[in-house]
């Protein structure tokens, strides 16, 4: 009998708790219900005013109306973005911390950093938001009008000319290692946390040269401050029509780019995940987001997330390639 009470009394405390717990944390379905129901954080890897910032503040602004809640843009710059992964890896997998990755985080920094947890495995896909073609730009007090000055003052003087990128690891990083092999040149690398402090220097005349995108450097090359070589991509852009390719600047095999995406911690229902996903889609495909993105260069692409999946996997090998050939693996 004793035994019989105690186990009814087990038995009473354990309803009594899966009732408590479920009502802290519903189940899927009811949680994408009324998810977002309170202010929702986009946890950006980089500086304000770099070519991530400036798409995930585009996104955040639209999102929160289409989904009828604040969407917080919060910086955390340094190491490449791993500091913003680490925060977002260890957030509750509540939909309410969403990283702006940018293809770097998940493609190049596994090759390049001993990590504390893996992109592939820390975080789930959602959609891709943006494409960031990149223009080659240098200060107007570099004596330089061309690629192919810029290639001849670095090859009658190696290892003396320097090159800034938005940190270690990126996108943009790996662009002038992709360059550097194209030429046959040697620069000094000199990264920093995010685009707007490298482009700060860059102009201040601190360093030689950029690989930035076409959306955060375009005005300042309209206003004089910056001088734009080359862009990256298969062809022009429409922000800098007058600039040519790297391809017709005479640099075979070197072009080069970022896309961003949102991703959210592994665990996140997916009913959320899903309602996400179509409404950054949805954003994307609005006419007035493409036009404000193409009015800075860059391009706007939505995805699912089975689709973003595959492109990481895609570019994490290519990029792997590249990182072994410059001698950048993680040691």
């Amino acid at each position: 009998m004793k035994a019989k009470r105690i186990s009814r009394i087990r038995a009473q405390v354990m309803g009594a708790l899966t009732l408590a717990v479920a009502a802290c944390f519903p189940v899927a379905s009811q949680a994408a219900g009324d998810y977002p129901n309170r202010p929702v954080s986009l946890v950006v890897p980089f500086s304000p005013g770099g070519g991530t910032d400036i798409s995930a503040r585009i996104l955040a602004e639209r999102l929160g109306q289409t989904l009828g809640q604040t969407i917080v843009v919060d910086n955390k710059a340094g190491a490449g973005g791993q500091i913003a992964a680490d925060l977002v890896a260890r957030a509750d997998p509540d939909g309410y911390t969403l990283l702006f990755a940018n293809s770097g985080m998940l493609s190049i920094n596994p090759w390049i950093y001993k990590l504390k947890t893996d992109p592939a495995v820390a975080f789930a896909p959602v959609s891709l938001f943006s494409d960031l073609p990149f223009v080659l730009v240098v200060p107007p007090s570099l004596n330089v009008k061309t690629v192919q000055d810029l290639v001849a003052l670095a090859k009658a003087e190696p290892g003396q000319h320097t090159f800034a990128s938005s940190g270690t690891g990126g996108a943009p990083h790996l662009t002038a290692e992709v360059f550097q092999l194209a030429t046959g040149t040697e620069l000094l690398h000199v990264p920093y946390k995010g685009g707007g402090p490298a482009m700060g220097d860059l102009m201040g005349g601190r360093v030689d040269m950029l690989f930035a995108s076409v959306l955060e450097t375009n005005s300042f090359v309209q206003a004089g401050k910056l001088r734009a070589l080359a862009v990256t991509g298969d062809k022009r852009s429409p922000a800098m029509p007058d600039v040519p390719t790297i391809d017709e600047a005479g640099i075979k095999n070197a072009q080069g780019g970022s896309w961003t995406a949102v991703l959210v911690p592994t665990g996140t229902p997916q009913a959320i995940v899903d309602k996400l996903s179509k409404a950054i889609r949805d954003v994307a495909n609005e006419e007035s987001i493409k036009q404000k993105l193409l009015a800075q260069g860059a391009g706007a692409h939505g995805s699912t997330p089975e689709e973003l999946a595959q492109l990481a996997a895609s570019e994490r090998a290519r990029y792997g390639e590249i990182i072994k050939a410059r001698g950048l693996l993680a040691q």
